[in-house]
């Protein structure tokens, strides 16, 4: 059984339609990333899984249930890590993992899961103390306490420094490997690249792209399933205006700056037009940086199907809502 199904989904905002025929699915064992500028429906789309918004048409079921009339159900086999809130500022992570341990039958080891978050040295700490990225890795764990079988994480490495990063990619990792549905929200680019086994793009509430990393930036897996027909260039990074006329003689080929030191040739990257580049640059005593031939990167992908945040943003300042304290354990949500 698919563990999340979307299928076209849609939820207004009184006459602002926030998700607009969203589909996608996770499955058992899966981690997708949900990516989009702000105002997307990302959120909208990850409330309504958590059954605290009604669609206003499609449907959504998570292990096969409705979030909403079989809430109370589901609520103990999903784990949700929200982006902020939801914890009393006197707490200690200890107490606070032990006091979400306690709303479930069969919940994992406090003492374990604080090691496993990388907290052990802040068990005396209260949440006020914490830094931003030490209450994001306790947030994963007070997600992930009731040993879910569906986890929900908005915004995991948020704030969160590179040692901290590598802990949650390691854990969505062991929860891959565990066989539970991981479904991420994130602006981290390089982390879906690296954690994620499908990328779902949303803009305007609706998908662009779906599918494996490899698929989009091999330019597939677009909205309507057909190649983009993007042509073959080459992009590389140097020191900022070159002379790209200059540069475009020798190659042969258009070469346009896309930003201070960003640079495209307009042209099929053979290995003759490469070696010509390299050549170029070496001459003027010009360093050379991140050649990419022929391939984009998935930050590339994004940025030309989404349209930039602030622009048309459809649902306000990152289209949330305040919550309750008592959305985060899982317990009476």
């Amino acid at each position: 059984m698919t563990a999340i199904v979307v299928d076209e989904l849609v939820v207004r905002h009184g006459e602002l339609t926030a998700v607009d025929g969203l589909s996608l699915s996770v499955g058992p064992g899966e981690v997708v990333a949900l990516l989009g500028p702000n105002g997307a429906g990302k959120t909208t789309t990850v409330e309504t899984l958590e059954g605290f918004r009604r669609p206003d048409g499609g449907t959504v079921r998570v292990l096969g249930l409705d979030p909403i009339t079989d809430h109370r159900s589901l609520t103990p086999q999903v784990g949700v890590m929200l982006q902020q809130g939801g914890v009393y500022p006197g707490i200690r992570p200890l107490e606070a993992l032990r006091l979400f341990a306690s709303y479930y039958s069969r919940p994992d080891e406090p003492d374990a899961l604080l090691e496993r978050i990388g907290l052990t040295h802040r068990r005396h700490a209260s949440w006020r103390q914490l830094s931003g990225g030490e209450r994001q890795r306790l947030s994963l764990g007070l997600a992930l306490i009731g040993r879910p079988r569906v986890a929900v994480l908005d915004e995991p490495t948020a704030g969160v420094d590179v040692g901290g990063r590598q802990a949650i990619r390691e854990i969505v990792a062991d929860l891959r490997a565990d066989g539970v549905a991981v479904l991420v929200t994130t602006h981290d680019l390089v982390d879906a690249e690296r954690s994620a086994d499908r990328v779902v793009i949303v803009d305007r509430g609706r998908v662009v792209a779906a599918g494996t990393v490899a698929e989009l930036v091999d330019g597939r897996g677009t909205a309507d399933g057909r190649r983009d027909g993007r042509p073959a260039e080459i992009r590389f990074a140097a020191p900022p205006a070159l002379d790209v006329v200059g540069l475009g003689a020798t190659l042969d080929a258009v070469v346009t700056e896309e930003s201070p030191g960003e640079y495209r040739v307009h042209a099929a990257p053979s290995p003759s037009t490469v070696a010509a580049l390299t050549v170029w640059l070496a001459d003027h005593d010009l360093a050379l940086d991140d050649l990419r031939a022929g391939r984009q990167r998935l930050e590339d992908v994004f940025l030309r199907l989404t349209t930039p945040a602030g622009d048309g943003d459809r649902t306000g300042a990152g289209d949330r809502g305040p919550r309750l304290e008592a959305t985060r354990s899982g317990h009476d949500r």
